[in-house]
């Protein structure tokens, strides 16, 4: 007796379809969590002090500040704007929050510099949103003028605040052997995730960013959606600022450190798996991009490895960890690749 197996093929190729699908989804929202594990997982195995307590804390403060503005900079992306100034915005804000210092209350300086922070970003806002003009290149303009602004403020000098022990009790003091630099850090990141995941205004902004215009024809206000990441963006890059400047009780106009950070943000974001084209992201994500490229900074310092091979071996763990998301998502799927080149030379030219 014959069997008719040709009718079991395409139960299989389902069942093997919905496995993989199955495999996807789960890897798709671990996203960049997987290379993090693997990567921290192997630094502690390779060097001893890694996974220390003062280690592990040491990073956290290094990366405040990224982290903050990575929190808010995935607001904005996913939106549907993008803030190249927040790395200036930074700067401007250390050097207000400084400059005011000098001869006010730490307290007043503080709020100074952070509110110079959400001025910008409103203006961002409203200039992207109002006037229509593209955000790259608004943004890119307003880091110039902000940059001129710090220079300015400070008369290109080096603000020096150890006179003023006070200034530096928002990020010096310890909570817990946790310094409060730290603690400042998690709780803005999270109040920035929540607004994100759980609030209107969050999944407005996650409209916003997937179809404007079906967004609008549903009633979203999507230019006041997008100002309002903008002023969070420019908020959080202040707040940051801030941070920075009471941790080390100085300030100076940095052009270059402000546009390593603004990589380092966007770096990180962009790893985390936030679509730079808008609607997709989340805050979590995000801070777990960031402090993937921290870890592998860390861990090569430790390692005490060529600093001349890091950025090389930097880039290629960058383009392993989202061509490992992309995977996740479905975008690369086991022998896409190859079928899609042998169906262009089928084809032929056009």
């Amino acid at each position: 007796m014959s069997t008719d197996v040709s009718a079991e093929k395409p139960v299989a190729a389902g069942g093997a379809s919905r496995a993989w699908g199955s495999v996807s989804h789960y890897l798709n929202r671990a996203g960049i969590l997987i290379p993090f594990l693997l990567l921290f997982l192997v630094l502690s195995l390779t060097s001893e002090p890694f996974a220390t307590k003062a280690n592990l804390l040491l990073i956290l403060e290094q990366q405040s500040s990224a982290l903050i503005i990575a929190a808010a900079m995935t607001l904005v992306l996913v939106s549907g704007g993008i803030d190249l100034s927040v790395g200036a915005v930074w700067g401007f804000a250390a050097v207000t929050a400084a400059h005011f210092g000098l001869e006010t209350d730490p307290a007043f300086a503080m709020l100074l510099g952070i509110g110079a922070g959400t001025l910008v970003g409103l203006v961002n806002g409203i200039v992207t949103s109002v006037f229509k003009i593209n955000a790259l290149i608004a943004t890119l303009a307003m880091t110039f003028i902000v940059n001129g602004a710090s220079g300015l403020v400070s008369n290109g000098q080096l603000l020096n605040l150890f006179g003023k022990p006070d200034f530096g009790e928002l990020a010096g003091s310890h909570f817990l052997t946790v310094k409060t630099m730290i603690w400042t850090m998690v709780a803005a990141v999270v109040v920035m995730g929540l607004l994100l995941s759980t609030t209107t205004a969050g999944r407005y902004m996650y409209a916003a960013g997937g179809n404007a215009q079906a967004a609008r024809l549903a009633g979203v206000r999507v230019d006041a959606v997008r100002i309002l990441a903008f002023v969070v963006s420019g908020t959080a890059a202040g707040l940051a600022g801030v941070l920075d400047t009471s941790n080390g009780l100085s300030a100076s106009v940095q052009i270059t450190a402000n546009d390593n950070l603004t990589f380092t943000v966007l770096a990180g974001v962009v790893i985390g798996g936030t679509s730079i084209l808008g609607g997709e992201g989340a805050v979590w994500k995000s801070v777990v991009g960031v402090l993937f490229i921290a870890l592998i900074d860390n861990g090569w310092s430790l390692l005490q490895n060529d600093p001349l091979w890091e950025p090389i071996i930097v880039g290629a763990l960058m383009l392993a960890a989202v061509a490992f998301d992309s995977f996740s998502r479905g975008l690369l799927r086991p022998g896409a690749a190859v079928k899609q080149l042998a169906h262009g030379l089928r084809r032929g030219p056009r």
